[in-house]
């Protein structure tokens, strides 16, 4: 058996040795601004605006401030630097071609060619194991969103409230669906065709029924041999520990290893504000308590059935991540094991991401790409989540101060 890793999270030398002392200033500078609350609600508001209608001097601003802070590059080509900077320090990434809201089409043959692409990339690239889908970037929303409401209306197992959804769509909503379909089994087939693993992103309680019947069926394809595709669980939602579960039951029964990635989640106060409006029980978890007591409670139950199920622990919390590791050593885990992955988004936490991959952990930065104007929802909402001192702002200040006192920077 493992030795318990002698890891720490305060080890700031290693947390930052791939930034220069300007990189590290300006990060400072950033954090502060986002902690300013009325600031990040100026920015929300203005910001979609200033890209719509080109104003002036708004893409420089942009790429001189937050871009870079959490995004790789608008092409692949700008990417593969950050890329290449990371490997240096044996961390490694999840690609995400950083498109959603573009419907039509045209647009969504657009993004799986997009995602095929990024997948034949990622295969030529050895710290590239994942790259990330979101099935809205191929999908009709509303489509999603009627099947959805649909799937929920009926009791029992997801494949069967699956198919009885699809009865309810008329000749023109089949053929649309089944051209989504086979977009995501093409993804997947070169995802396994390539060696690369494919995340499907968890996305709003009242499309994400179909997104999971899709993802099983993509997993009782691929799976069988080896974990291809995963699909993402968020855990603020307080049916997700069960559905973990109920998800593992039927991959033993389908005979398919079981690919999930855990986190707790994005779109909380959406949610909320939606049942409310329209009068439904809210999704979401009672507190952030119950949120982080089923996060770790999916994580045990992982680590507990490692053999059949690959798992991507996605989490910038540093108890969660310690306690993946502690759960590895007690099985008796190698720290490099297959079917254990860690995460971070690129641009945050990098005191977790850094020390774990010098202790050895398999660990990346999850890493968007894309045009300006496509992964400006992205920067939003990394804004938007980062604009309270008291929660991750206020964690990455006092990292990063850390460090700059430690290399004497004013």
């Amino acid at each position: 058996m493992n030795e318990p890793t002698a890891l720490s999270f305060e080890d700031t030398a290693c947390a930052f040795a791939a930034k220069s002392n300007k990189e590290l200033s300006k990060a400072h500078f950033l954090f502060n601004a986002m902690g300013k609350a009325w600031l990040v609600k100026l920015g929300l508001q203005v910001t979609p605006v200033a890209i719509k209608w080109h104003i002036p001097f708004t893409r420089m601003v942009i790429h001189n401030t937050i871009f870079p802070q959490f995004v790789g590059g608008e092409t692949l080509e700008q990417t593969a630097k950050v890329v290449d900077k990371l490997e240096t320090y044996d961390v490694q990434v999840i690609l995400d071609y950083g498109v959603e809201g573009k419907e039509g089409e045209a647009n969504f043959e657009h993004a799986r060619d997009e995602f095929k692409k990024v997948i034949a990339y990622a295969s030529t690239q050895k710290n590239i194991p994942f790259m990330s889908v979101k099935v809205t970037g191929f999908a009709r929303f509303a489509l999603l969103e009627k099947i959805d409401l649909a799937m929920k209306a009926v009791p029992g197992s997801l494949m069967k409230r699956y198919m009885s959804a699809l009865d309810t769509l008329t000749i023109e909503e089949r053929e649309e669906f089944h051209k989504i379909r086979l977009r995501m089994q093409e993804v997947c087939e070169a995802g396994a065709a390539h060696n690369v693993g494919v995340l499907f992103d968890a996305e709003d309680s009242w499309i994400q029924e179909p997104i999971d019947a899709l993802t099983m069926l993509m997993m009782d394809v691929f799976n069988k041999q080896k974990p291809v595709v995963y699909n993402t669980l968020q855990l603020y939602r307080h049916d997700r520990l069960q559905f973990l579960k109920d998800s593992y039951e039927a991959a033993l029964e389908r005979n398919f290893f079981l690919g999930t990635k855990l986190v707790r989640g994005a779109y909380m106060e959406k949610e909320r504000e939606r049942a409310v409006a329209m009068n439904y029980p809210s999704p979401i978890q009672p507190d952030k308590v119950s949120c982080d007591k089923d996060f770790n409670e999916c994580v045990e139950y992982c680590i507990e059935h490692i053999d059949r199920i690959s798992v991507v622990v996605a989490s910038h919390n540093e108890y969660s991540n310690m306690c993946t590791t502690e759960l590895m050593a007690k099985k008796g885990l190698p720290n490099h094991h297959p079917h254990v992955h860690l995460s971070q988004l690129y641009g945050m936490s990098d005191n977790i991401t850094f020390n774990l991959a010098k202790a050895g952990y398999s660990v990346s930065k999850y890493l968007p790409f894309g045009p300006l104007q496509d992964v400006i929802p992205y920067l939003m909402r990394r804004a938007q989540e980062n604009s309270s001192v008291s929660g991750q702002t206020g964690k990455e200040l006092s990292f990063i101060r850390k460090e700059m006192d430690r290399r004497g920077i004013k």
